[in-house]
C-alpha cells in the first residue's frame, strides 16, 4: 500500500492537537502524537511537564523512530504526524524528502502567554521557530511551494484553509475534519494530562478570538527575537 505521510512541524500551542483530531476524523488516515518527543527530552536535556513519563513511554532513538515510526507502515492509506519543529534536533533530515511537510506556527505574542503556563523559562528554540524557519529555507532551496498554516488563519476559516491544504497535498478534504468528539483519544501521548485539557473539551476548531493578555515584561527580549521569524513564515501561510 501507497503510504501519503503528512508530518506537521509545530510549535507549542500553535493548536497541532486539534489539528491532529481533525485528520484523526478522516475516513482513510492514521494519526501519530509527537512520535519524536523523547528524542527531543533525551538530546536536549530539557526539563518539560511529564519527562520521565515521556522517556518511559517512547523510543529515545530519534533515527530509529523515524526509520519504524514515521516511515515505517500504517495501517491507512494517509499517515498523519504531529510533531514539534524543535523535535528535529540531531537528526539526518533526508527523510523529510518521504513527507508531505507542513510548518504550523503562531503569533509568538499570543502563544508565548499560553506557553509559559506549562514552561516557565521559554527559550527561542523551544518556541520551534528558529527550526521552522531552517525548515522553510530547506524547502524553498528545494524549489518546493511551502505548505504553511498560521493558527490564526486556520480558526479564522477553518473549512476553506484544510481544503486547501489538502487539495495541494493530493487528498480530498472531507467535511468530517471540522468536528469531532470530545474528550481524550488512544493516540494522545503520555503527556495529553499537561497539555491538552482544553482541546479534550473541545468538539471542533474554536472561532478566533484575538488574545488581550500581554506577554511579561522579562520576555520580550524573547518576543522580539521571535517575532521576525514568524512573519517569514506568515508570509507562505495558507489564505483562507
Amino acid at each position: 500500500m501507497s503510504v501519503v505521510r503528512i508530518s506537521v512541524w509545530s510549535g507549542p500551542r500553535n493548536v497541532s492537537t486539534a489539528l491532529m483530531y481533525s485528520f484523526r476524523q478522516r475516513s482513510d488516515t492514521a494519526v501519530v502524537d509527537e512520535p519524536l518527543y523523547a528524542h527531543y527530552l533525551a538530546a536536549t536535556g530539557v526539563e518539560h511537564p511529564g519527562r520521565d513519563e515521556v522517556l518511559a513511554a517512547q523510543d529515545t532513538d530519534g533515527e530509529r523512530v523515524v526509520r519504524d515510526v514515521i516511515l515505517g507502515p500504517s495501517t491507512r492509506p494517509v499517515l498523519f504526524l504531529k510533531n514539534m519543529a524543535h523535535h528535529l534536533v540531531g537528526l539526518d533530515w533526508a527523510f523529510l524528502s518521504e513527507l508531505h511537510n507542513v510548518i504550523l506556527t503562531r503569533d509568538p505574542a499570543e502563544m508565548l502567554t499560553s506557553y509559559i503556563k506549562q514552561v516557565p523559562n521559554p527559550t527561542l528554540e523551544g518556541t520551534g521557530l528558529p527550526m521552522q524557519v531552517r525548515l522553510l529555507d530547506a524547502i524553498l532551496d528545494e524549489g518546493q511551494d511551502p505548505l504553511v498554516l498560521d493558527s490564526r488563519l486556520l480558526l479564522t476559516d477553518p473549512r476553506s484553509v484544510l481544503s486547501k491544504l489538502c487539495d495541494r497535498i493530493g487528498i480530498p478534504f472531507e467535511e468530517a475534519m471540522l468536528t469531532w468528539p470530545a474528550g481524550p483519544k488512544p493516540e494522545d501521548g503520555v503527556w495529553a494530562r499537561f497539555w491538552y485539557e482544553s482541546v479534550h473539551r473541545s468538539t471542533g476548531f474554536a472561532p478566533y478570538r484575538a488574545k488581550d493578555e500581554p506577554v511579561p515584561e522579562r520576555l520580550i527580549p524573547l518576543l522580539t527575537q521571535a517575532q521576525p521569524l514568524y512573519q517569514r513564515l506568515a508570509a507562505y501561510a495558507i489564505e483562507p
